[in-house]
């Protein structure tokens, strides 16, 4: 489920609708709605913040902008105001100097960040 479903879920659960109400308006089966419910026991999560210090989305086009430039890792941590291990950490971690995209590294660290 989509977390733009699971949003419309609590949204609607919130408002005292029922699962099978629920369930016709967002195309999934009963079970899955209420799998996603009984999970968080009824209660939406609290939204994801970013850990203070991460890399943002913005850092991460940097990056990659860098990269193709040509530019060294001191370069790109010196126009970020970050440290060199930082850069170079980021870009080992996403598939090295040839392979490192933004988009992907981004959602690679909200994949990694979602530990249980």
């Amino acid at each position: 489920m989509s977390d733009e479903m699971k949003a419309d879920l609590w949204r609607r659960w919130k408002a005292g609708e029922s699962i099978s109400v629920i369930s016709r308006q967002i195309g999934k089966p009963p079970g899955s709605v209420f799998t996603v419910l009984k999970h968080h026991g009824g209660i939406a999560p609290a939204p994801r913040k970013p850990r203070a210090g991460s890399l943002t989305l913005d850092e991460r086009e940097e990056i990659s902008r860098g990269l193709c430039a040509g530019h060294s890792y001191r370069a790109i941590a010196g126009l970020l105001g970050r440290a060199v291990s930082t850069i170079s950490r980021e870009v080992g971690y996403n598939g090295g100097r040839d392979v490192y995209r933004a988009i992907a590294a981004q959602e690679r660290a909200l994949d990694r960040a979602r530990r249980p």
